[in-house]
């Protein structure tokens, strides 16, 4: 870039000022262009990127990382189901009637809502620190967060008066949620940029699906660590105080173990090409402010000179702004209805799913007593009732969660990631439908029936919005709002968890002793079908590369 200098010491005349305005003008011009190749040189180098990647060591051990981190993520968020009905026997076991053996609601809710709550929090704030900071800076602060509050949550006690065990156990399971959010958006994120065009989708609802194998490891520890303790349980039911707090210090384990891993983790080199970019964006920028600075100076000067003898002073005008191509802010980038539809898409899909797949997962004991493996909480033995309850778990979530986790994964890069989510939230909507209308006649004339149907539910939300409203935000967004616009995602979900849990559930027993399920699940139809309709705003990620997806040229303008 290039000012000429008058060596006239003329006043400025009005082809004087043309001259400034067309040196201004074609400064603008090459800005825009050299933008341009370099947006296209950009391109080239992530397309090779795509076209290099290639499953090693190196993508093992961060597909491992992610991988255990959802498995540990599901198993800290799921173990308080057994936890829960643990401390009944703990802490109500002189209550009298049908309060024995049995956590108050106000105390069931609030220790169940909490980790909901602290990772709607971490998603927000730790998702947007990924894009600040770096994928794997805010990754490793996550961990260790998690690893360090779920020892602490084993160790809740009442600590002062009013403060009992179970404020103490919601205080930490709210900050081990914080950490835990932070593993939505990033995980998605870092394997997203990461892996190829041709298996990205495949690699990122695998590691999510490790959350199925957490969630049945949840009560395979339950029966090994009470059985462990079943002679000392049945003589004295107060030893079951040490069985919960060791299956929920176990949760620190595979975090601790891929500890290391997670922080020599380096971030991906697409994200390293935008931050980059970025970086000399701003140097580009702030270079050619200080030109225009000193050019307008330069002009002021020659003006007030002129001013001096002619009395015409020249007022500096905004012709002397050349305009240059900037990259979108966030809020500009989501402005444009186009792209604010997506975000809306995977937002509400998210929440409308969460309200069901919370509202049934979290309240698992409702659907085990349906089908027979409950037990009597106050006659049974405290050791038979909890290992009956957690068979119970394990049958439920290999019998349609798993299978529909895996299902997803082998099928995400053939069907498509917006025709699993259609597929998935259709089927839902009639199963909920079904279950909902005529919940009462299939229980008393079908157990078997129930059992299918609720089979297929759990099938459909896996082989469905589950894996797919994780997989898409990962993929659909600008690299420089990635991890912002999924951590939104995904706190939606955890806001429909939190309205699931805390408002629908509350209603479970209205009228009698889950007399209310059967409008909940029609509720639930409800939002399924809203998240049905919301899915068309979302576009197809399938065989595309990141930057096609979200056509990176609509970031600058």
């Amino acid at each position: 870039m290039s000012f000429h200098n008058s060596s006239s010491a003329a006043d400025i005349s009005e082809i004087e000022k043309a001259r400034f305005v067309d040196d201004a003008a074609t400064t603008s011009g090459l800005d825009m262009d050299q933008r341009d190749r370099e947006l296209l040189q950009r391109q080239r180098e992530l397309e090779d990127l795509d076209s290099s990647t290639k499953t090693n060591w190196e993508m093992i051990k961060k597909l491992t990382v992610c991988g255990v981190a959802f498995l540990n993520d599901a198993y800290d968020m799921f173990a308080i189901n057994i936890v829960a009905m643990i401390l009944g026997f703990v802490y109500y076991n002189d209550a009298t009637g049908s309060a024995k053996n049995t956590v108050p609601k106000k105390w069931d809710t609030l220790i169940k809502i909490s980790v909901q709550i602290g990772c709607l929090l971490g998603q927000l704030i730790m998702g947007r620190l990924g894009d600040k900071i770096g994928r794997t800076t805010v990754y490793s602060a996550g961990l260790m967060i998690a690893i360090i509050t779920t020892i602490a949550s084993a160790f809740s006690s009442s600590m002062v008066r009013g403060f009992n065990v179970f404020i103490v156990l919601f205080i930490w399971r709210l900050l081990l949620g914080f950490g835990i959010g932070s593993d939505y958006p990033l995980t998605a994120t870092i394997v997203s940029e990461y892996a190829s065009v041709h298996n990205r989708g495949k690699l990122i609802s695998a590691v999510f699906s490790c959350q199925g194998f957490g969630n049945v490891l949840a009560p395979i520890v339950g029966i090994i660590v009470t059985a462990c303790f079943k002679s000392s349980i049945d003589t004295d039911v107060l030893n079951l105080d040490y069985v919960w707090r060791i299956i929920v210090g176990i949760g620190c384990i595979p975090g601790v173990a891929t500890l290391y891993w997670r922080l020599t983790m380096e971030d991906s080199k697409r994200f390293q090409l935008e931050t980059a970019k970025a970086a000399a964006a701003t140097a580009d920028e702030e270079m050619l402010r200080e030109k225009l600075l000193a050019k307008q100076q330069y002009a002021e000067s020659r003006g007030i000179e002129a001013s001096s003898v002619a009395h015409t002073p020249v007022e500096p005008t905004e012709t002397f702004t050349p305009t240059i191509r900037r990259a979108k802010t966030f809020t500009q980038y989501f402005s444009e209805w186009r792209h604010l539809k997506v975000l809306l898409g995977t937002s509400i899909a998210w929440f409308a799913l969460d309200v069901a797949f919370y509202g049934i997962n979290l309240n698992s004991s409702i659907v085990i007593d349906a089908i027979g493996f409950a037990g009597d909480i106050v006659n049974d033995k405290p050791s038979h009732f909890i290992t009956r309850n957690c068979l119970g778990n394990i049958i439920i979530n290999l019998l349609g969660s798993v299978p529909g986790y895996w299902i997803s994964v082998f099928t995400i890069e053939k069907l498509g990631r917006k025709n699993i989510q259609l597929m998935g939230f259709a089927a839902l909507t009639v199963l909920y439908v079904v279950l909902g209308f005529a919940y009462h006649q299939i229980l008393d004339n079908s157990v078997a029936g129930f059992i299918v149907l609720f089979t297929c539910a759990q099938l459909f939300q896996n082989f469905g919005p589950n894996v797919t409203t994780f997989v898409i935000p990962g993929e659909v967004f600008p690299t420089r709002f990635r991890s912002t616009a999924h951590g939104i995602s995904a706190a939606m979900g955890k806001l429909g968890a939190i309205v699931a849990q805390g408002g629908f559930m509350q209603l479970k027993d209205h009228g009698g002793k889950n007399a209310f399920i059967d409008r909940l699940l029609q509720i639930f139809a409800l939002f399924m079908l809203i998240g049905f309709f919301v899915t068309f705003w979302i576009p197809e990620s399938k065989g595309k590369t990141l930057e096609e997806i979200c056509d990176e040229s609509e970031e600058y303008y």
